[in-house]
């Protein structure tokens, strides 16, 4: 399995802890020492990024077979990756590897999390993970959220359409319709989302032409209603629950008929815990 992020960036990681090599390692006279290394999950998980990080330390010098893939779920115990080569090698990718597999592991279990709790109930529900990760890591966050078995709601800005409230405070007095038809007519190629905050909006959204409407903050039981009304019209769009969505409500929102569940939970999860002992050949 190929890294999924591009090697380039993944090389500035390890020149970002190392820029001049390990002083420490060098400082001791044993970088040219050969040894072994060997990664293992502390904890249950889903892997996320094993490939990056095996990238990472082969990039350092040493010579990795990987044992997990990205997506596979992890008992305690089980191994991740092997790697052997000189102490230099291993010393230098060690923490930037095992950081990397740590951090979005993390970010793929909760994901998974969800997604299970949610296709529990049902089965063809989506999940999907914003954008609202930190800046600068959204290669990796993508790559653990399709890890954990959810998709993206948006990249960017640039790809996707969703009407905020806080755009149409400069719409004046344009009506739904009219912005709707406004909008299709600029990117006819384009799905209209609109995010909206009551069940009577949400109607009025529905019944202007937009193709899915993004419920924010509703209840569950909110979102049933919001389905029912608008279920009876000719075209309903689809309907995505967004706001605290978490795996300990995903089975409620999912029961209510949404569509789609919004989430951004999982870049708030905590790391998994992997062991890595490092020994002389």
């Amino acid at each position: 399995m190929p890294p999924q992020i591009s090697r380039a960036r993944l090389e500035r990681l390890l020149f970002d802890d190392a820029p001049h090599g390990d002083l420490t390692t060098d400082t001791l006279g044993i970088t040219d020492r050969p040894g072994q290394m060997r990664f293992t999950a502390r904890e249950p998980m889903v892997a996320a990024l094993t490939a990056d990080a095996g990238y990472i330390l082969e990039f350092a010098g040493a010579k990795v077979t990987l044992c997990a893939e990205d997506g596979q779920r992890l008992d305690t115990g089980a191994e991740i990756l092997r790697a052997e080569g000189s102490a230099g090698a291993l010393l230098r990718g060690w923490k930037v590897a095992q950081t990397l597999i740590e951090t979005w592991a993390g970010v793929a279990t909760a994901a998974r999390s969800i997604v299970e709790a949610a296709r529990a109930a049902s089965p063809g529900i989506c999940i999907a993970c914003t954008r609202k990760n930190a800046p600068g890591v959204k290669h990796f966050a993508v790559a653990a959220v399709k890890a954990g078995g959810a998709i993206m709601h948006r990249l960017g800005l640039s790809e996707t359409i969703l009407v905020f409230p806080e755009h149409r405070a400069f719409l004046m007095h344009e009506s739904l319709a009219e912005v709707a038809a406004r909008m299709r007519r600029a990117a006819p190629e384009k799905k209209l989302i609109i995010e909206v905050t009551s069940v009577a909006e949400g109607l009025a959204a529905a019944q202007a032409g937009f193709d899915v409407i993004q419920a924010e903050k509703f209840s569950p039981a909110s979102i049933a209603e919001l389905v029912a009304a608008t279920r009876v019209l000719a075209r309903p769009p689809a309907i995505a629950a967004a706001g605290g969505v978490n795996a300990a409500n995903a089975r409620d929102y999912a029961l209510s008929g949404a569509d789609i569940l919004v989430t951004s939970a999982p870049y708030h999860a905590p790391p998994r815990d992997v062991s890595v002992r490092i020994g002389a050949q």
